[in-house]
């Protein structure tokens, strides 16, 4: 799963009319927000084009029009706006108004994640890790996600923790990957809440705990997620036939009392 469309839409320092074009199109009002950032956007203003991007990415204010967002996101990108960068690599990457073209995403990709972008980090990450318009090279994708992980990224945690597991990129650490993936569930992750069921259901890198395993298949359960929820439930409802009817009470109000932390 790649990191979805960028919406940050104010680049500091930022000119007056383009703060005024932000907070009108946070409101809602795009035809406010369309007059405040084109005449800017025509003139440069890095900023301005970004957000004139996402306005025809989503058909905000003006019709919808994928290649008039690339456009946009194009000049704001050559100017080294971090969030039009990674935009634009995900339109390559997904062949979003324009033609598919990996080595491109990549191109995109890498100059936003050398600045520090997390989801561009991750993209990049994948693209080594499955070998697309890039050489396949675990270890640079560890890298990259590792980046991304350490800023918070839920999706590059859960990743970074399934690297661990299959000691792709290095050698494999229980340890490791049960460490990622919490972090990962504790933003409530649902794939990462499955996958750390799992470690407490086997006993890998923490002892085995069906408690803690139940839950975690519980929350995975509930989240909304169908494919994790699937798995999880199906996990969930096999672990119970061993569990004593007081372990699964044990399990459902840990579930019922746990509460989402922000991303670390």
């Amino acid at each position: 799963m790649k990191a979805a469309i960028t919406f940050l839409l104010l680049c500091l320092p930022a000119l007056a009319d383009v703060a005024a074009g932000v907070q009108a199109y946070v409101k809602g009002d795009y035809a406010t927000a369309l007059k405040e950032f084109l005449p800017l956007a025509k003139q440069g203003d890095v900023a301005a084009q970004h957000n004139l991007g996402v306005m025809y990415d989503q058909g905000h204010g003006v019709p919808q029009d994928y290649f008039e967002a690339a456009r946009w996101w194009r000049l704001a990108a050559e100017q080294g706006h971090a969030g039009a960068q990674f935009n634009l690599g995900l339109m390559y990457d997904e062949a979003h108004g324009i033609p598919q073209d990996y080595q491109e995403a990549v191109k995109w990709y890498s100059l936003a994640a050398q600045q520090g972008y997390a989801d561009a980090q991750y993209n990049l990450g994948l693209k080594y890790y499955f070998g697309k318009g890039v050489v396949q090279d675990y270890k640079e994708a560890a890298k990259w996600i590792r980046l991304a992980a350490e800023q918070g990224n839920a999706q590059a945690q859960n990743n970074l923790g399934v690297m661990y597991s299959e000691g792709h990129g290095g050698p494999r650490d229980y340890e490791e990957a049960v460490k990622w993936y919490r972090s990962a569930a504790d933003q409530g992750f649902a794939g990462a809440q499955v996958n750390l069921g799992l470690m407490y259901h086997n006993g890998q890198g923490v002892p085995r705990d069906y408690v803690q395993a139940h839950m975690w298949y519980n929350l995975a359960g509930a989240s909304g997620d169908p494919e994790a929820a699937k798995t999880a439930i199906k996990n969930r409802d096999e672990l119970a036939r061993t569990m004593a009817p007081a372990q699964i009470a044990e399990a459902e109000r840990l579930a019922r009392e746990w509460k989402p932390r922000a991303g670390r």
